[in-house]
């Protein structure tokens, strides 16, 4: 340990290990000012490179002036740093999370009338304990409602809600539920879940040369609402996103899951930085992949030991750059949708991105002031030459593979889209990736197909200090006997395989978890991305774990977990709040209401087209543009941006695809007030509204018709008298617009 602590004033004075970092009035002795002018290959800060010139000499300015620290340390503070907190492995190997997970016995309550399901039991007891009883069935134009957003992420239909009304038993409603699973607009509402989860995006923050849009990610997307539909098993689901190229017997369809890793977050690499910078962003790319893994399916916060052992749980800095290395040696690649045979395809897409980088390259020594002209003549030369030989190459190909060849001229020519129907896909291949500096003046990337890279364990994290080798493989206090190394090409399909075996349980927990977060509006474990020592436990750990194991035992079917979930009495209670629960538990961890939500936004947006008649059902397809006029699909296929996101999906708290999402924070603001008055698109469906019942005999029942295309329910008196008041001074289409902008549309209970 380096022993530097900077948090503090004393800290800063006394320095590390090394002696001390900032020496005052005396710039030219300040380790710091070294570390920051990268003088010290083993002491380079911030790692992911050089500060700006100008920033540095700002230090030196202040080193110079004595090092003024306006800090005052509290009494208790201390230069030395506080002793890590993580546990051990062998420590670590006991925490809940990393147990197995059994079936338990339901415990005996007294209210024995209550429970519908075994869930039940595990909360009534909770709750028995705490003194508290449960709520009311909710009535039945609630609970339907609540069904269909839950499950579609649409409303029920006025005629629907009335006839499930007068039909609501025990039958009806499990035929219900039975019916939105099978729904295709079921895997529309819960492929978005996980899409968030996924960190869905089409694009990355900046549109440089080298940065260009994922313009087939909308097949990842399909592929994943498909999934979804169909009931694929969990373990599936998961293990094709990571390594459907290397699983037997998978079909050329379901390569479009890996569009997870094929699509996720990039920097730009600009060939003129040094090889030192381009290898710091490339680890920034991998260790996004470790997080959006170690988070969104294990729930473990493994990125936080990319510069040390983990401070809390029990992962090491070698196991982090063993998982890194799994993704160091896979390689982003648009992939061809037809059938061709292996060897081909993997010199095809070697070539593809070999082709776009030289692309690259020829624009940047096209520039019209090199920094030696003589030199960016003959690379240019060179640069042409191999671009004619591998388009050659392909050309080929053309009688076999005619896509290939047009696909490797796009490469050439940089027809960028936004989005593409060409037969594609983002996805990913083995093939490690090396940062060639050979070249004084421009940096490449080099990547070696068919070969797996082992990365170094950095010390600090500083891609310029380089300590022991890290072995590609699975995170040791979750593995299961002594080899948790991974010996076949990247590590992919080995690493699939170690999360449904090894860290089968806490897998388990993790989407058992989610679900029943996103079913309750809160889940059993308030931090559903991190299960370890710095999250929050269970709220009902015997709960999580029994449904946990029944979720396994039931083959890791979601549908079967809904219909477990949504058939208990839990799940169907009233939403009222009551005085004894608040007081009791305000936070309704017990949950003995249910928990009154508002709808996110791709409901929201999508409820209001379906009201006003607008809304197109197709599934599947090319992202569209949400601010286009007639953009009536639903928001599931809008284009998500990550440079600059959709303004309404910024407005109504989209999460950030840059990183895996735990889940929505929402929030309440002007602006979203400001929106529904004055946007377009509500402007617009309130007119398509006004349209639908403008022909009803009188104002009354164009009233009474809005009220029940909006919020499915026929209006009382006195909602009926304040309409007629309002329509006396304004426009049917502006009651529309009111309505639409009412509490009501965008929650429910």
């Amino acid at each position: 340990m380096s022993e530097l602590v900077l948090d503090t004033k004393a800290g800063l004075r006394k320095g590390g290990a090394r002696g001390a970092e900032v020496v005052p009035g005396n710039p030219s002795q300040s380790r710091l000012l070294q570390a920051l002018r990268y003088t010290d290959p083993t002491l380079q800060m911030p790692p992911t490179g050089k500060l700006p010139d100008q920033v540095i000499a700002d230090f030196e300015q202040w080193i110079a002036a004595g090092a003024p620290d306006p800090r005052v340390d509290p009494v208790t503070a201390s230069a030395s740093p506080a002793p890590l907190k993580g546990m051990s492995i062998e420590l670590g190997r006991k925490w809940w999370a990393f147990q197995p997970v059994r079936e338990i016995a339901a415990p005996k309550v007294k209210n024995a009338t209550w429970p519908r399901a075994k869930i039940d039991s595990f909360l009534l007891a909770a709750l028995e304990n705490k003194g508290l009883e449960t709520s009311p069935r909710a009535d039945p134009r609630t609970l339907i409602q609540r069904v269909y957003i839950d499950l579609t992420g649409l409303r029920p239909t006025y005629e629907e809600v009335d006839a499930f009304a007068k039909d609501s038993g025990p039958e009806a409603y499990e035929r219900l539920i039975g019916r939105l699973l099978a729904s295709s607009h079921y895997g529309e509402a819960w492929g978005r879940h996980w899409l968030d989860v996924a960190r869905y995006g089409e694009d990355n923050p900046t549109s440089d040369a080298t940065n260009p849009p994922y313009v087939y990610a909308w097949r990842y997307r399909d592929w994943v609402i498909k999934a979804i539909n169909d009931d694929m098993p969990y373990d599936r689901f998961v293990k094709l996103q990571l390594s459907a190229d290397l699983m037997p017997g998978v079909k050329r369809d379901d390569f479009r899951a890996l569009g997870y890793l094929g699509a996720a977050p990039a920097y730009h690499k600009e060939p003129r930085l040094s090889a030192e910078v381009l290898d710091g962003i490339s680890t920034d790319e991998w260790d996004e992949r470790v997080d959006a893994l170690g988070r969104g399916l294990l729930g473990i916060t493994v990125a936080c030991a990319r510069c040390h052992d983990h401070k809390f749980d029990p992962i090491t800095q070698k196991d982090y750059y063993s998982l890194a290395g799994v993704f160091a040696s896979t390689t982003r690649a648009e992939r061809p949708l037809l059938d061709i045979d292996s060897k081909t395809e993997t010199r095809f897409l070697w070539v593809e991105q070999r082709l776009f980088d030289l692309s690259v390259l020829s624009s940047v020594l096209s520039d019209k002031n090199p920094t030696n002209p003589e030199w960016a003549a003959r690379r240019l030369v060179g640069v042409k030459a191999e671009v004619q030989q591998l388009l050659a190459e392909m050309e080929a190909l053309k009688n076999r593979y005619p896509a290939l060849a047009e696909h490797a001229e796009r490469m050439v020519e940089k027809r960028r889209f936004l989005v593409s129907q060409d037969p594609f896909m983002n996805s990913v291949y083995d093939a490690a990736l090396y940062v060639n500096g050979a070249d004084p003046f421009l940096t490449e990337m080099d990547y070696r197909p068919g070969q797996a890279r082992d990365l170094p364990v950095l010390f600090h994290g500083n891609v310029a200090s380089p300590g022991g080798p890290a072995p590609r493989g699975f995170l040791t206090v979750l593995s299961q006997g002594s080899d948790n190394v991974f010996r076949t090409g990247s590590g992919r399909l080995e690493l699939g395989e170690k999360i449904f075996t090894d860290a089968a349980p806490l897998t388990a927990r993790v989407i058992v978890n989610r679900v029943w977060g996103w079913h309750f509006g809160q889940p059993l474990v308030g931090t559903p991305s991190d299960f370890g020592t710095q999250g929050e436990k269970p709220s009902n750990s015997e709960l999580l774990d029994d449904l946990a194991a029944r979720f396994i035992s039931h083959g890791r079917s979601l549908k079967w977990l809904h219909r477990e979930i949504m058939f208990s009495a839990a799940y169907q209670q009233s939403s009222r709040p009551r005085s004894d629960g608040e007081k009791a538990d305000q936070a309704n961890t017990l949950l003995w209401r249910m928990n009154p939500r508002r709808l996110d936004i791709e409901a929201y947006r999508d409820s209001i087209l379906q009201a006003a008649g607008t809304l197109n059902e197709a599934l599947y397809g090319p992202s569209i543009d949400l601010d286009t006029s007639g953009a009536n699909r639903r928001t599931v296929y809008g284009r998500v941006s990550r440079r600059q996101l959709n303004m309404m999906l910024k407005l109504y708290d989209f999460p950030d695809a840059m990183q895996t999402s735990p889940g929505r924070d929402l929030t309440t603001t002007s602006l979203q007030q400001l929106f529904v008055m004055n946007s377009s698109f509500l402007q617009e469906q309130a007119v398509a509204l006004a349209k639908i019942v403008e022909k009803e005999p009188d104002d009354s029942a164009r009233i009474r018709g809005l009220y029940r295309r909006i919020l499915a329910r026929d209006p009382n008196l006195k909602e009926i008298d304040l309409g007629l008041s309002y329509l006396a001074h304004a426009t049917l289409a502006q009651f529309a617009q009111a309505l639409l902008s009412t509490n009501e549309v965008i929650a429910w209970r």
